[in-house]
């Protein structure tokens, strides 16, 4: 058995938010170089890590990512930050396999990039390492994340996860204070924010698109309950499964907040607090890992692959870098409740697997001089 559940157990016990990930970055950090593997620390000033194992053979550069943040939650009324989307596990899965390709001597040509990479779950990490050189000499990159019970069992892998393009809006929506008594010497923020979410449930895209569009968060408070609030403050989540839609989404909720509390006689002034684009994944690389999860579990084990409404900020790597081959694969790990559940809980057995597909892979492009 490899260390990868040792590494897990660890990085399980120590959740950081994204870009908050000190503890998480110096453990990674610390095994790689232990393991006689060159180590960046730092990249663009923040806590992530490039790696580098070298054959000193010309050949290809082949990245592998994984991301190191947890999310936050509230529970019984306390902060906290906790593994609930499996971070830990894709951490584990690749410092494992970097430290065992190299153990076996598996590269024989070209070079193999690790990428761990902060606050996935902000939308920014990514971006964070691209501004920071991390994709500039890559080839092909590939990244995977657990899969929930519904989708892939253990035993199971996809190899390919279609993610979807996701934006957060918030509407900072300004009315006019007055006494309760006299609303009408006043502009009540909260009726022109439930105005404005009804406004934006009315939205209709294209039916043979997928999407999606709700309120998520709604904040109103005057300090007092005899007065006309004058601010509200609504956050909306929009889902679609390509990126050109999510343009015209944004536009149209934006439009529907903006028109809706105008005619109430508020203002809306509407930001995007995050995005991430929609999956653009590279044949070759989705061939790649296909044979990859064969080599592993044989073709019973092979799904086709699955599409989501959810949204991975790894995206941000071939859009921004058009020349770079992604993959991004699935692991079936019988993830139940849910991927973002306060008791999200997986088969760990599943991660040694994790570990020899991705082994498969870097072989199939590294391992033959």
């Amino acid at each position: 058995m490899s260390n990868v559940l040792a590494h897990y157990h660890y990085l399980h016990e120590i959740p950081e938010l994204g870009f908050q990930e000190f503890k998480t970055s110096a453990y990674i950090a610390d095994q790689l170089e232990r393991a006689g593997i060159r180590v960046t620390r730092g990249v663009n000033n923040t806590t992530g890590i490039v790696a580098e194992i070298d054959s000193g053979v010309p050949g290809p550069v082949l990245a592998l990512r994984a991301d190191m943040d947890a999310l936050g939650h509230v529970i019984n009324g306390i902060a906290c930050a906790r593994h609930t989307c499996g971070h830990d596990g894709h951490s584990s899965v690749v410092l494992t396999a970097a430290q065992e390709l190299l153990q076996e001597g598996a590269i024989k040509k070209g070079r193999l990039k690790l990428l761990f990479q902060p606050a996935e779950e902000l939308g920014a990490g990514a971006l964070e390492m691209i501004a920071g050189g991390a994709l500039d000499d890559v080839e092909m990159i590939l990244g995977f994340h657990v899969r929930p019970l519904d989708e892939c069992r253990v035993g199971q892998a996809t190899p390919a996860v279609i993610y979807s393009a996701c934006s957060t809006l918030e509407a900072t929506i300004k009315g006019v204070p007055a006494h309760a008594a006299r609303p009408h010497l006043g502009v009540n923020a909260l009726d022109a924010a439930v105005h404005a979410v009804q406004a934006v449930n009315s939205i209709h895209l294209a039916p043979g698109l997928a999407w999606s569009v709700k309120a998520t968060r709604f904040l109103c408070d005057a300090g007092v309950t005899n007065s006309v609030p004058d601010e509200a403050r609504v956050v909306w989540d929009l889902r679609s499964q390509e990126n050109a839609p999510m343009e015209v989404l944004k536009q149209k909720v934006t439009q529907a907040i903006q028109h809706s509390v105008a005619a109430l006689g508020a203002s809306a002034e509407v930001t995007v607090l995050k995005e991430m684009p929609a999956a653009e994944l590279h044949d070759e690389a989705t061939a790649l890992l296909r044979a990859a999860i064969v080599d592993v579990l044989g073709e019973e084990g092979l799904l086709d692959a699955k599409t989501t409404p959810g949204s991975e900020d790894f995206f941000f790597y071939p859009v921004q870098r058009p020349q770079v081959k992604a993959g991004f694969w699935g692991l079936g790990t019988d993830l139940v409740p849910g991927l973002h559940h306060p008791e999200m809980r997986f088969d760990l057995t599943a991660l040694e697997i994790g570990v020899k597909i991705f082994k498969a892979a870097v072989v199939r492009v590294l391992g033959q001089a």
